[in-house]
């Protein structure tokens, strides 16, 4: 029997498919082509090859952004993966308003990043700020936050007489300070994901090892963490590449011309920003734009290979 071919779906799907296309593919092409190019915002100077990527990989700007978005993503990610699940398996013990709590949780994800980098900004306040108030509770001298050049590690250490070399020093305490806030946002997203995935595991499983004699600890390795394991790609994928693309709160609590102190919280996609608006170097940075592409693309290929581990 043949299939007959109507043409109703593909009407269907043609305006979200116009703009796919005319807001995802034809600006990712374009940014290929104008690489290549001279080209800033009042025009194009001509084809110049590959010179935008030769200069890009001979700026040392470029390579600081690059390492201060690693150590942003080196901290964010396994932080949410560790915090999400903590919350989600106290959120899943609760009986009664589950709902509310999980309402509770999920705020912040959906407040604006404007709004929310500026409150954080006005919390990590060097004279008035929440943050240092907290810590004279606790016996610890005010910190210099948002505008503080040194690594955290180097901070630590120094307090206890060990002098760090520069490259082991950590991010700065301006950049650790967004660390928070970036854990903070996407914390209750992350939640409600493990949530989800946490309930749809059969309590046939818990009773078993109950039965059996086994801790709540050992259930926890033994049945939680294998059986969410699909979740956990999900959330290690999804806030990678999101981690890779912050922007806004570096823009807003540490903010021009260089990216907090020293240029310690000038993370890839403000390198971008700052490249292709304020230099109005647009070739320039659609060579930036397509190398951090490629970075994404490279780290979602090689997560997309330890799917074997993941129990489905």
């Amino acid at each position: 029997m043949k299939t007959r071919w109507k043409a109703s779906p593909y009407i269907y799907i043609f305006p979200a498919l116009l703009l796919l296309v005319a807001f995802r593919l034809l600006p990712i092409v374009m940014s290929f082509v104008i690489s290549f190019f001279e080209w800033t915002l009042h025009g194009t100077g001509g084809f110049i090859g590959l010179s935008n990527y030769i200069k890009l990989f001979n700026d040392p700007e470029f390579w600081k952004s690059m390492m201060n978005t690693v150590w942003l993503v080196v901290f964010v990610v396994p932080a949410s993966l560790v915090f999400s699940l903590i919350f989600a398996v106290l959120l899943n013990q609760i009986k009664w308003l589950r709902g509310l709590f999980r309402t509770i949780y999920f705020l912040p994800f959906v407040t604006s990043m404007v709004a929310v980098s500026i409150v954080w900004k006005i919390i990590f306040n060097e004279q008035t700020g929440l943050a240092n108030k907290f810590l004279g509770v606790i016996g610890i001298s005010p910190q210099k936050w948002l505008a503080e050049a040194r690594g955290i590690f180097d901070i630590f250490f120094s307090g206890i007489g060990i002098n760090l070399p520069d490259w082991a020093g950590g991010p700065s305490q301006a950049l650790f300070a967004i660390i928070i806030l970036t854990v903070w946002k996407g914390l209750g997203y992350n939640t409600i994901i493990y949530l989800a995935g946490l309930q749809n595991i059969s309590k046939d499983y818990y009773e078993a090892a109950e039965i059996d004699g086994a801790s709540k600890l050992k259930q926890f390795f033994k049945i939680t963490l294998p059986l969410v394991s699909p979740t956990t790609f999900y959330v290690l994928m999804m806030t990678t590449i999101v981690t890779f693309q912050a922007f806004s709160q570096v823009y807003l609590m540490t903010g021009p011309p260089k990216g907090g102190p020293l240029g310690t919280t000038n993370l890839i996609v403000y390198y971008i920003f700052q490249k292709g608006f304020d230099a109005q170097e647009m070739g320039f940075a659609s060579a930036a734009a397509l190398v951090l592409f490629v970075v994404i693309l490279g780290l979602t290929i090689i997560q997309k290979r330890l799917e074997k581990h993941v129990n489905y």
